[in-house]
């Protein structure tokens, strides 16, 4: 078969199909009878693609070394009759029973020691040579089997890839995996520091990962074994594409990330897909789950430079794995697909197509409920399917942004380890909460890794990076440099990549950068600290010294009483040479401080959000009741999260392309509803 080169596979498909609207699909739980109902009714809802196979190995192969497709050749035999494209997934998230059971090195080791058993789903060790074998197998076999057949639009490889085991055979590659990343004991040593506690090794045999330990393990062991066991997971999927590749190198190959899941890095991955592709379940008892969401969809589509990317699994309505598992309604559901579209998915899809009657998810909503066709979640179903055909001109199209946020994983699980200042500073939460001001704002972001290239970027936002390496200090400076403004917020630049603290004044490689220097992390009290002129901070605070920046705020009383905790510091230069400002923040503040501080850095570099007047309509609104304003391509997408209409201004005429109906000067978003508006001089 001719090449394609990754970028173009997955938009080769959405060229041909539009939006990719379905889900997750499980004919083996079904008679036959079932399955060309479910492809009509499918038909009937606009779907164009399923997902089929993630669970079905122990049906492919019931038996070691046994091979039934005659099933799924018929199934998907039927779908392309109706024309659906079909997601074919690699079985290999759910080994059939007997493999565990004939083989239980198969099987995952927990940090306690202990074997975990057959039974439910994930049940493997993905350092097992045993497992990944038998899981080769079953793809070469699917794939040459399939990769012809004209339903096949896209493969996809495991699902939710994220397992982690602790026993001797991970033991080993974990071994390995140090020897290739040190060369040689002493390097490890070294980069551990094991003189503390006298944890010298001196060999590598001697190294076990971090089980469970009598009291605090080291933390760049811990850190290792987190980039390890990502790495691990990232071979795994590298094998079973590469096997797929080897008959079919034209199709797009993906796999389910799991939004800021904290056992792999994501953005390591992101390269090795051809679409990344996300499973989200927002709690609709969340009032940020709006923001949360966005900030969600911000990252997946940032993770390939700013390509369209998959939303391939959500709940149609209520989950089933919470405690108390609130409904969403139709209209909620619909609300949160075109939200994803207006952030650079061009694909929407759900876990389910039709509800289980059995098993662990029998009560989890799908797109087909056990009620039947004619029942409210399915009508929203097929009005969103019908929504999604009327945006096709919108496939393709970037979401353009001016704004970096900084974010890293290995960063993250630093700066997550035991025995710091305090752990109720949460990087997710830092971040969300500097995305949600900006998100209120309706300006948009992009969520960049540290090192990245930042010259597209007016505004550059370090949130929370624990880790900070000298290039990643020169490519900050150089923004500022070159004009941009750049906030950082506290307990960055702590460490280096082994997670060793930087001696000398935090942070050290930007002290000069940001004008300010520190001594002391304090966390603050429960109730916080007042600043002074106003706001309020919270969880830390840091005793500053400011060394040129202008101090905007200090601690009012307590332990840190008159240390600087909010400053600003103008780059060396003229107005000329273009420098720009940099702000630090080395305390948590309140909500209404903090937008303060990054919409002073937004207007000197000139940012300005998609609406003036959004920001206004949205501060008087209770979290989760916000609108929400930004563009992709040549369309605006206003989406109304309020139960309550909400008018804007928006100059210019326009065509609403959900309505085909024409828009000009204002308009009004209806409760829980969206409008996606084309100027009118727009061809489409």
């Amino acid at each position: 078969m001719p090449t394609m080169p990754m970028t173009e596979r997955f938009a080769a498909l959405v060229a041909e199909a539009g939006i990719c609207f379905g889900g997750d699909y499980n004919p083996e739980q079904w008679p036959r009878e079932v399955w060309r109902e479910d492809a009509r009714l499918m038909r009937r809802a606009g779907v164009n693609l399923v997902t089929v196979g993630v669970f079905s190995w122990a049906s492919y192969e019931p038996t070691p070394g046994a091979r039934e497709f005659g099933w799924l050749d018929e199934v998907l035999d039927v779908l392309h009759g109706h024309g659906i494209g079909v997601d074919l997934a690699t079985p290999t998230a759910s080994p059939p029973a007997w493999l565990g059971v004939r083989h239980p090195e198969t099987l995952p080791v927990d940090a306690d020691g202990v074997r975990l058993v057959a039974g439910s789903r994930n049940h493997f060790s993905p350092a097992s040579q045993v497992y990944r074998d038998a899981a080769l197998a079953i793809t070469r076999d699917l794939a040459q089997r399939y990769a012809d057949h004209p339903a096949v639009r896209m493969w996809h490889v495991g699902n939710e890839l994220g397992q982690v085991c602790y026993g001797d055979e991970a033991a080993e590659r974990f071994r390995a995996w140090l020897r290739a990343r040190y060369g040689d004991i002493d390097g490890l040593n070294e980069a551990w520091g094991t003189t503390f506690w006298s944890q010298r090794y001196a060999e590598f045999d001697e190294i076990l990962p971090p089980r469970r330990m009598p009291y605090h393990p080291n933390p760049t062991q811990s850190l290792d074994w987190r980039r390890y066991s990502s790495d691990l997971l990232l071979d795994i999927y590298r094998e079973q594409r590469d096997t797929v590749r080897a008959v079919d190198d034209t199709r797009p190959v993906t796999t389910n990330f799991m939004g800021f899941f904290p056992l792999a890095d994501y953005a390591s991955w992101a390269p090795e897909l051809d679409v990344v592709a996300d499973d989200a379940y927002p709690d609709p008892a969340d009032p940020h789950a709006p923001s949360s969401s966005a900030l969600r969809q911000d990252l997946m589509r940032s993770l390939r430079g700013g390509e369209p990317w998959l939303l391939m699994e959500q709940a149609a309505g209520a989950v089933s794995w919470r405690p108390h598992n609130l409904p969403k309604s139709p209209e909620r559901s619909r609300l949160e697909s075109l939200q994803a579209v207006a952030r650079g998915a061009d694909g929407i899809c759900f876990f389910q197509w039709r509800a289980s009657r059995a098993g662990a998810e029998r009560f989890h909503s799908a797109m087909l409920p056990h009620a039947g066709p004619d029942t409210l979640a399915h009508h929203g179903i097929r009005r969103l399917g019908a929504d999604l055909a009327r945006l096709r001109p919108v496939t393709g199209g970037r979401v353009p942004a001016r704004v970096a946020l900084l974010w890293d994983w290995p960063s993250w699980w630093a700066a997550t380890e035991v025995a710091r200042p305090t752990d109720r500073l949460d990087p997710i939460e830092q971040l969300g909460a500097w995305h949600r001001a900006l998100w209120t704002a309706g300006v948009a972001t992009d969520v960049v890794r540290p090192g990245s290239g930042l010259d597209g970027y007016d505004v550059v936002l370090v949130p929370s990076l624990y880790v900070i390496e000298p290039a990643d200090a020169e490519l900050l400076a150089g923004a500022v440099e070159r004009g941009a403004s750049l906030v950082v917020g506290p307990f960055s630049g702590v460490a280096d990549g082994n997670a060793h603290v930087r001696p000398g004044r935090f942070p050290v490689l930007l002290a000069g950068l940001l004008g300010v220097s520190g001594e002391e992390w304090a966390p603050l009290p429960d109730d916080g600290v007042a600043l002074n002129p106003a706001g309020r901070a919270a969880v830390l605070g840091e005793r500053l010294r400011a060394d040129g920046a202008d101090v905007l705020a200090r601690f009012a009383s307590g332990h840190l009483a008159g240390a600087p905790a909010i400053t600003r510091h103008t780059a060396p230069g003229d107005e000329a040479s273009g420098s720009g400002t940099a702000w630090y923040l080395g305390t948590v503040p309140d909500d209404e401080t903090l937008a303060a501080v990054l919409r002073a850095a937004l207007e000197e570099a000139g940012v300005g959000p998609v609406l003036p007047g959004l920001a206004g309509l949205n501060a008087g609104r209770a979290p989760g009741d916000e609108v929400e304003a930004v563009y992709r391509g040549d369309v605006l997408f206003l989406l109304n999260h309020s139960g309550e209409p909400a008018r804007l201004d928006v100059p210019g005429n326009w065509t609403e392309l959900l309505t085909a109906t024409p828009v000009s000067g204002e308009v009004t978003v209806g409760p829980t509803d969206a409008v996606a508006l084309l100027p009118a001089d727009v061809g489409h």
